[in-house]
């Protein structure tokens, strides 16, 4: 495959660009939004955003108190769940294909000049 790989020209100052550059961030391209720990939590989140989802929402809270019960608890649920999951699975598909072309940028090969 192809490689990016950057080798400074340093000569005998080596040793205190490495010690200099663990300081510093490195400059690998990250465009995706989640993680394998945030993606539940972030997603949720986003889509709570939405005023279609919390509008579904208020029917399954509104649907669990007595008085209002229009149908089933189960049945209101079913809307919200199938709509959060399917953005869900969407958006996670997403931010794999955007971890994809990151991961092959970040690996390109570059070419270094020095004087």
């Amino acid at each position: 495959g192809k490689h990016r790989i950057v080798i400074p020209c340093l000569g005998h100052f080596k040793e205190e660009y490495e010690k200099v550059s663990k300081l510093y961030m490195n400059n690998k391209i990250r465009t995706t939004r989640y993680t394998l720990l945030n993606f539940l939590p972030r997603n949720l989140f986003e889509q709570f955003h939405r005023v279609a989802n919390l509008y579904f929402l208020f029917l399954v809270v509104l649907n669990w108190v007595p008085l209002v019960e229009a149908f089933q608890k189960e049945i209101t649920m079913l809307p919200l769940i199938g709509v959060l999951t399917i953005i869900a699975v969407k958006d996670g598909l997403e931010d794999y294909s955007r971890y994809k072309m990151d991961k092959q940028i970040n690996n390109l090969l570059t070419k270094v000049y020095s004087r």
